[in-house]
């Protein structure tokens, strides 16, 4: 029987380099669903070889019992995952499908795959030094890659619709780098996004190497202003230096304006007054308890307008004052904007302000 003849190939012959990922049609991470989760490489799609309890099954017979009672009940558990898989997911490749298959390092997982699929007839290749290679050259291109770019950091006071500009921006055809967008998460101690739970670290450090890898290094990208944490995230040290030594666009809006857009963007936290109060609650040490107690009386009250005047005067603009003209070396000489952030013509405005910078400019970098 074919299946059965020896295999015309090596172990050895079946690896590919990290940076042959381009010649393969599909990457195929075998990682349980909660591995996949915590990180992948960009555009992979997830093909478990053991689920998320036959691998704490394997683990614990390969510490309670026998490494090799471990390894031959998890081939029985990969043999029958993989032939599902054949089944349904891998259904329909074509003949001359070319996938590439990783796990973590030591491959028996993604090596199993591979095996099976040459023995197909597929060319299908094991990434070598698995997910362990990938994310040893993720961490190293965080060192490198974000001081490749010319920013321009768009930084001005909470409410004065800086996200929105950058977006206005990106839909007038500027390099736009959303880290908020890509950490899920507003960047203040209210920013949560609703519905979207933070990735991972992992997982923003590799789709920050994605978005940063297509950029072109002739253009300008543009940027806000981020702290060195964005909820749970932290912002890499080399991205953080370019950002605080770039140019630098600083965005006004008026007070009513940023009000109103205060209450578009963060009206949801009224929806949920006991953690709205709780977050607020985590500012006690900046502001008194009683400041932070009166706070609590305007949610209690649906004071939405009040609340949000009082967070711009006495909390985030106060901090404002003490960050970013420490951080931002170049705000002296920023560019000036006033920006109408809750207006339908976000688009001319982000065009007129491209208008204005010339980016052969040496002001820009």
């Amino acid at each position: 029987m074919p299946f059965l003849s020896v295999c015309p190939f090596s172990v050895k012959n079946l690896l590919a380099p990290l940076d042959r990922l381009a010649d393969f049609d599909e990457i195929v991470d075998v990682h349980t669903p909660l591995e996949f989760a915590e990180d992948h490489i960009p555009g992979a799609i997830n093909a478990p070889v053991l689920s998320n309890e036959e691998r704490v099954i394997v683990g614990t017979m390969y510490k309670q019992v026998s490494p090799f009672e471990a390894t031959r009940v998890g081939a029985a558990m990969a043999a029958h995952n993989i032939a599902h898989h054949l089944d349904t997911l891998f259904a329909g490749k074509p003949r001359n499908w070319r996938p590439l298959i990783y796990c973590w390092r030591g491959g028996k997982r993604s090596g199993s795959m591979t095996t099976m699929m040459n023995m197909i007839g597929w060319q299908a290749r094991q990434l070598e030094g698995g997910y362990k290679t990938y994310r040893r050259d993720v961490l190293d291109q965080l060192t490198t890659l974000p001081r490749r770019f010319r920013y321009v950091v768009l930084v001005g006071h909470t409410g004065s619709g800086k996200t929105r500009l950058l977006h206005a921006l990106g839909a007038a055809g500027a390099q736009v780098l959303d880290l908020e967008g890509i950490a899920a998460h507003r960047g203040s101690l209210l920013g949560g996004v609703p519905g979207h739970a933070q990735p991972s670290q992992k997982a923003f450090d590799s789709a920050l190497v994605a978005e940063l890898a297509r950029f072109d290094a002739a253009r300008l990208v543009f940027a806000e202003a981020e702290g060195r944490r964005i909820g749970s995230i932290t912002t890499p040290d080399a991205l953080l230096h370019s950002l605080h030594t770039a140019a630098c666009v600083e965005v006004a809006a008026r007070r009513e304006d940023r009000i109103a857009f205060l209450l578009q963007d963060y009206g949801h936290l009224f929806d949920d007054p006991a953690f709205f109060k709780a977050q607020l609650s985590k500012l006690v040490g900046l502001h008194s308890r009683e400041r932070v107690a009166q706070w609590h009386r305007l949610i209690d009250d649906d004071k939405r307008a009040e609340l949000s005047g009082e967070l711009i005067d006495r909390h985030y603009d106060p901090a404002y004052a003490r960050s970013s003209r420490e951080l931002y070396t170049n705000l002296p000489r920023a560019t000036p904007m006033l920006f109408r952030p809750n207006d339908a013509d976000s688009l001319d405005q982000a065009r007129a302000l491209l208008a204005q910078l010339d980016e052969t400019s040496p002001a820009l970098g």
